[in-house]
């Protein structure tokens, strides 16, 4: 049996491999753009999005112009639309991020992969890839509005969903850890007293906020360029096709998307997507912060901080035995800097919109979709894996408490910050107890001291 068939577009004939949907148009993408050595594929959140909004197309079509998309046609579509959405014909998509910066490829892949498929399943040659598929489209407007699909599912059914396990987590770890006092830090100097709960209402809180800033960015990101075709003038669409075919697609995916008001922005701006992955780099610089935090809180075990501890999950070196490492931690803090580099990469790619089309949206939705999916696997692994099984030290706490020289703060309402200071320097310098240099240096007796020096309390005070 042969391996490849014929197929043809405008430039000609040409061989597809004979087990494959894709055509014309897919193959000579896949054999000028061997760029990247087929590792950097369209991400898959673009083709489910592809599949939900041809599909959407469709049944639009099938509602305004009945006499071109017909019940026939609308069913082979519908039916192989949904085989993409699932992922069953992910095979059939080959090709590589690195392409027109439209997606004009990535658009005709799926129309091919969708007529074929249709074809196939309805028995005779009925749909076209661009009369049919693309009917009332363009790459132009189809690309934009698959990358705003794609965000919008991918953070509020992937990234949410393991954002809020760990706000959980942290909320039974502050419930945990209440009443127990430690050392503050900052400028990575001892502080004066902060209790454990406090600490961790800190991480937790971040994150919470992180979450709010992130939704604050899916209202712009659910405005749909769909309807504008090549553009924004909305030519060879139907009137009414972008509201009815926004309407759709929200049905299909059980989101709220709707229309953009001006399909001129929605075609060369990628402001939403900037907006939106700089929300995302906001937590992932939190979350660095976080597990900065608690690799510093588990340092040691015996000639660092350790004031926590964290899970054993794996032997940490080939050479020293017995070591462990906070590699969760380090997992993270690798994520979060890919995020902050994947921003520099959206934000370069959005400020390049030339007239009536920005060029760089495959580089974008590649960049902000892997920000989306490394964030939501990491921070699930950190809960699963770190997070969830912290334990507080509390005598090493209480120890590092007490042995802290920002205590002498206390001090301060009753010999002042200069005396506070000399009692802090001598007890420091002479490494005797802050008690003991304060009365040696006659600011206060053992008695008034103890009154006034109560270390556990501090941190309860606002």
């Amino acid at each position: 049996m042969e391996k490849y068939r014929i197929e043809h577009d405008s430039m000609g004939q040409i061989e597809v491999p004979r087990d494959k949907y894709w055509a014309a148009q897919t193959e000579r993408s896949r054999r000028n753009f061997k760029i990247g050595e087929g590792i950097e594929l369209m991400p898959k959140e673009i083709i489910c999005a592809f599949g939900y909004l041809k599909k959407a197309a469709a049944l639009a079509n099938g509602i305004l112009v009945p006499k071109k998309m017909t019940e026939k046609k609308l069913r082979a579509v519908s039916a192989a639309c949904d085989e993409v959405i699932s992922g069953r014909l992910d095979e059939h998509f080959p090709l590589v991020v690195w392409q027109t910066g439209s997606g004009t490829q990535s658009n005709m892949n799926a129309n091919e992969v969708i007529a074929n498929r249709g074809n196939e399943i309805i028995g005779e040659n009925l749909l076209h890839p661009n009369d049919d598929v693309n009917m009332s489209q363009s790459s132009n407007d189809t690309f934009p509005t698959a990358m705003h699909i794609a965000a919008v599912c991918r953070i509020e059914d992937k990234l949410f969903p393991s954002l809020k396990k760990l706000i959980e987590t942290l909320k039974k770890l502050e419930k945990e850890n209440e009443g127990i006092v430690k050392s503050g830090r900052t400028h990575l100097q001892d502080a004066v007293p902060i209790s454990f709960s406090q600490e961790i209402s800190g991480w937790r809180s971040s994150l919470e906020r992180d979450m709010q800033i992130i939704s604050s960015s899916l209202p712009v990101l659910k405005e749909l360029a769909l309807g504008g075709t090549a553009v924004g003038t909305g030519l060879n669409a139907p009137k009414g096709f972008d509201v009815q075919v926004a309407q759709i697609i929200s049905k299909l995916t059980k989101k709220d998307f709707s229309t953009a008001a001006n399909k001129y922005h929605a075609l060369t701006s990628k402001d939403e997507i900037v907006f939106a992955h700089g929300a995302l780099k906001a937590l992932a610089c939190d979350l660095m912060k976080i597990a900065n935090d608690i690799r510093w809180l588990s340092s040691g075990p015996r000639c660092g901080l350790g004031e926590i501890k964290i899970p054993e999950n794996e032997p940490g070196s080939s050479i020293m035995p017995g070591k462990v490492n906070p590699t969760q931690c380090e997992a993270v803090t690798m994520v979060a800097v890919q995020v902050m580099g994947n921003d520099c990469a959206v934000g370069i790619g959005a400020s390049q919109g030339n007239f009536e089309l920005n060029v760089f949206m495959p580089v974008i939705a590649y960049n902000f979709l892997q920000s989306v999916r490394l964030l939501s696997d990491v921070i699930s692994s950190f809960n699963d894996n770190c997070v969830s099984g912290i334990k507080a030290d509390k005598e090493k706490m209480r120890f590092n408490l007490h042995n802290s020289l920002m205590l002498v703060t206390a001090l301060n309402p009753y010999i002042g910050y200069e005396n506070s200071a000399k009692t802090a320097k001598k007890a420091y310098e002479e490494n005797i107890s802050l008690k003991e240099a304060c009365v040696a240096l006659g600011f206060l007796t053992p008695e008034k001291f103890d009154e006034a020096f109560k270390p556990e309390r501090m941190a309860l005070e606002s």
